[in-house]
């Protein structure tokens, strides 16, 4: 994965506001605030925010695109 950066996270309450340069990202409530802030202070919280985001996927799409095995799904 590469590295990710630009996120930013705050918690109000019950909910953690998350957000990648600058701009809301997503908002977090109950249980899966919770185990946010309980995973942020054991793992890297800059990919944890990139996966929670779905901003994790760059950089091999077109490669996986142009593979033999993804042809036939290319419609070629």
């Amino acid at each position: 994965m590469p590295d990710a950066h630009g996120f930013e996270y705050t918690v109000h309450g019950s909910q953690v506001h998350i957000t990648h340069h600058g701009r809301s990202a997503v908002v977090l409530r109950g249980n899966r605030a919770a185990e946010f802030v309980a995973r942020v202070e054991r793992e890297d919280p800059q990919e944890l925010m990139a996966r929670l985001t779905g901003n994790y996927k760059r950089g091999n799409e077109r490669t996986a695109r142009n593979h033999p095995r993804n042809q036939r799904r290319r419609g070629i």
